[in-house]
């Protein structure tokens, strides 16, 4: 809306330095915060990102740190790009540094994201005066081979975004539309919650795909990845995530129709789409298995979807069966570590209490139980 708006991106990966950059570029200041000092030493020494592909010039970054207080003092948009497996405690280093007012958005939330951030805000301020927001994915389709490169292969067209509480959504969207016009509203961060498209796309092709990853053997990730026989699987989940969303009253869209919205990627089944998906073309796969689309999707994005499911009496047959070869392949219990419905506050509630859960951040029955 306006260059006055002011940024810190959380994170120097892939998504980070595209993010940085891209809001550098466009004139805004931006401050760039990660954890690993190591990493953007020679930012900090000359905070430039170059950016190719879709968007291409240079972003001057305002101040490069590890110190995450200066990154995010006095900033307008604090947006978190890290691994969801660090919402938690990214958001209890800021906890004791946030104002009042600051708007904390998850790029993306993945399942559940914005609802445990905002839980730990609560519990580390002992009150929350500070907007949580989260992506129902991330914007670009990016990748960076240098500490200040990124290389925008494409942006989604449309992303929805719903905040804590749901009564600032459009004021979120009005202050990040000039940067980011794609993001539109969504009804709460359930809805962002469960139209997890990565939850969909990450682990399941990585894991069915886990000898070729493993011996390092080159090829694209999602166009030769996703194969008829892989797509048909995903088909399987994809269906289990949209009945879920049925029985939460929440609008779905189908993975294939959702890579037509975003890419115009047009296809009568998630092969097909994926396929004809420009985005995707020149995406390799990773080299090796210890990646986010095991060890941040399977406990962040899958599941929640299963617990949450198992609370409303549904099974998901096709996401529990990648849940468990994960857990056997990299004999990690991602059910104990990951975002249940009890993490979450969900358990034991109503579909009605739910979405209050989701749109306030707390429920009236919850506040009775306290003061009992």
């Amino acid at each position: 809306m306006r260059r006055e708006v002011t940024y810190c991106v959380i994170g120097a990966g892939n998504g980070g330095l595209a993010m940085a950059g891209y809001l550098g570029k466009m004139g805004y200041k931006v401050n760039l915060y990660n954890r690993t000092l190591e990493k953007i030493k020679k930012l900090i020494e000359e905070p430039i990102i170059y950016l190719s592909g879709e968007e291409t010039g240079t972003g001057i970054l305002n101040k490069v740190t590890n110190n995450i207080e200066e990154a995010i003092e006095d900033v307008d948009i604090i947006m978190v790009t890290i691994p969801a497996l660090g919402h938690n405690s990214i958001a209890k280093e800021m906890a004791p540094y946030l104002k009042d007012g600051q708007i904390i958005i998850l790029n993306p939330g993945r399942t559940g994201g914005a609802l445990e951030v905002y839980e730990t805000l609560l519990r580390e301020r002992k009150r929350n005066n500070v907007i949580v927001g989260e992506a129902q994915t991330f914007i670009y389709a990016a990748r960076s081979n240098s500490y200040n490169q990124a290389h925008i292969f494409k942006s989604k067209k449309e992303v929805s975004l719903a905040t804590i509480p749901a009564t600032k959504t459009d004021y979120v969207l009005e202050l990040i539309s000039e940067a980011y016009p794609q993001f539109i509203s969504a009804r709460d961060v359930l809805e962002t919650s469960i139209n997890n498209y990565g939850a969909i796309f990450h682990p399941a092709p990585t894991l069915l795909n886990s000898g070729h990853i493993e011996r390092c053997s080159p090829f694209e990730y999602y166009t030769e990845g996703i194969t008829p026989s892989i797509g048909n699987f995903l088909e399987k989940m994809d269906r289990e995530r949209m009945d879920l969303g049925k029985i939460l009253k929440i609008n779905t869209i189908s993975a294939s129709q959702w890579l037509y919205e975003s890419y115009g990627a047009k296809g009568d089944t998630i092969f097909e789409a994926v396929q004809n998906n420009p985005g995707y073309k020149g995406l390799l796969a990773p080299q090796g298995l210890y990646i986010r689309y095991i060890y941040e999707d399977v406990p962040c994005s899958l599941v929640p979807i299963e617990s949450i499911a198992q609370c409303l009496g549904m099974k998901t047959p096709a996401i529990t069966s990648i849940i468990n070869i994960a857990e056997l392949m990299t004999n990690r219990n991602f059910r104990e570590e990951g975002r249940t419905a009890d993490r979450l506050g969900l358990e034991g509630l109503s579909i009605a209490e739910m979405h209050l859960l989701a749109r306030n951040g707390t429920i009236v029955k919850r506040r009775l139980e306290e003061v009992v």
